[in-house]
């Protein structure tokens, strides 16, 4: 567990500052990946990096308390099976998306958009079916890098 003490004052600050950046970042990279270079797998990065970086500043009760988790769990981490759950669902999606275009006669993986009119704000939206992938893609990577960085970081 980090102490305030181990950290100062300028990496806690930037920290904060930083961490919505990175997010947005990883939603603008997940939402144009089908479309533009980007999507799931380094929105994933991203994500797990910030994460990543909430742990070694703030400690581990912060992430859970961003995170929404507590308790303890494998390893003495609550988050671990979190991870784990984040991961099977995200390759569960990712091989579904992949699945349900053989149950309409296409091939695996075809692709098909839908458009939303009268968005707020947007007006009219294209949503295409590989953002489910690139969803699955992105929970699969998060959950795989964080339960990567909580094992290690439990040594």
């Amino acid at each position: 567990m980090t102490d305030d003490a181990d950290t100062t004052v300028i990496t806690r600050t930037v920290t904060r500052v930083v961490v919505p950046l990175i997010f947005v970042t990883a939603i603008a990279f997940l939402l144009q990946g089908h479309n533009l270079p980007g999507g799931g797998f380094i929105a994933g990065v991203l994500t797990a990096a910030a994460l990543a970086l909430v742990y070694v500043v703030f400690g581990l009760e912060e992430l859970s308390t961003m995170l929404g988790i507590g308790g303890t769990g494998p390893f003495g981490h609550a988050p671990v099976a979190y991870y784990r759950v984040t991961f099977g669902l995200g390759l569960a999606l990712a091989a579904g998306s992949g699945l349900v275009p053989i149950v309409f006669g296409e091939p695996f993986l075809a692709q098909t958009y839908w458009i939303l009119h009268d968005v707020p704000l947007f007006g009219e939206v294209e949503v295409a079916s590989a953002l489910a992938f690139d969803l699955g893609v992105y929970l699969t990577v998060v959950g795989a890098l964080l339960e990567i960085v909580a094992v290690v970081g439990a040594e």
